[in-house]
């Protein structure tokens, strides 16, 4: 591992120890170079569960074909969930928790069973998925104003703070993800809506992407594992004493809320 993957490292955790935004870490880097970020992002997670942190599961980025397009990339990304990243529902995120949050609502899988190699596939997923239930992943990005190329979000572990679930929980058999449509609600203002083939064409293709990636870098997907599967709609910048609502045909409902005081979390 090499000096610049410790120096990017480094940065961003001093960013997210001390509150204060940092510049981009790209420039650490030959342009476009993915593999060194994901190093600083094995890195984290090496770092983080050697603190005695639990993983929890996946998230998935990078989702939209127009996102993919203004960043300069064909696929999504992904970054690690860990336990104290989840946030119960109709919860609160206390003030100061992050530095500039953003929501979106998405479909979380709950695994049952684990996932093959390299050759996932949907049908893959299908069998081993054991619930599904509507989630709000609550975005955050160490790298000052947004200000992120697909170098930036990979090694800030995709851009992620928190998630939660809603507490409903359906069998794939009775909802299929890419027909759900979704509303996300600022108070009462409806602010984000999309379908479920506004993820890849289906939150599942998205799953199995996921899964066959991981197993050929050797960290394959295990039951237990939650695995958000990407944005259903455009996600919305957070302030102080928001509440934000989201409705997911098939899945229900799940609630998030932001403290007052301090900063923008």
């Amino acid at each position: 591992m090499n000096a610049h993957v410790h120096k990017a490292a480094e940065v961003l955790a001093t960013a997210a120890r001390t509150g204060v935004p940092c510049p981009p870490v790209r420039d650490l880097f030959a342009q476009g170079d993915i593999d060194a970020a994901y190093e600083v992002q094995r890195l984290h997670t090496e770092r983080r569960l050697a603190a005695g942190h639990r993983l929890a599961g996946r998230k998935i980025g990078l989702t939209s074909p127009a996102v993919q397009r203004q960043l300069g990339v064909d696929q999504p990304d992904f970054g690690a969930l860990f336990s104290d990243m989840a946030l119960g529902h109709d919860g609160t995120v206390p003030a100061g928790r992050l530095l500039q949050p953003k929501v979106e609502a998405e479909i979380a899988l709950i695994l049952g069973a684990d996932l093959p190699g390299p050759a996932c596939s949907v049908a893959d997923v299908r069998a081993a998925t054991a619930f599904l239930a509507p989630a709000l992943e609550i975005v955050d990005s160490r790298i000052a104003g947004w200000d992120i190329s697909i170098v930036d979000t990979v090694a800030d572990n995709a851009s992620s703070g928190l998630f939660v679930l809603g507490d409903t929980r359906e069998a794939l058999g009775d909802v299929e993800p890419a027909d759900v449509e979704m509303r996300l609600h600022r108070s009462t203002e409806l602010v984000s809506q999309g379908t479920g083939r506004d993820c890849l064409g289906d939150p599942l293709n998205a799953a199995a992407w996921l899964a066959a990636t991981l197993a050929r870098r050797g960290e394959p997907l295990r039951a237990g594992d939650i695995v958000l599967t990407g944005a259903l709609g455009p996600m919305v910048a957070a302030s102080p004493g928001d509440v934000f609502t989201a409705r997911i045909s098939g899945l229900g409902t799940v609630r998030a809320g932001f403290a007052t005081g301090g900063n923008a979390s």
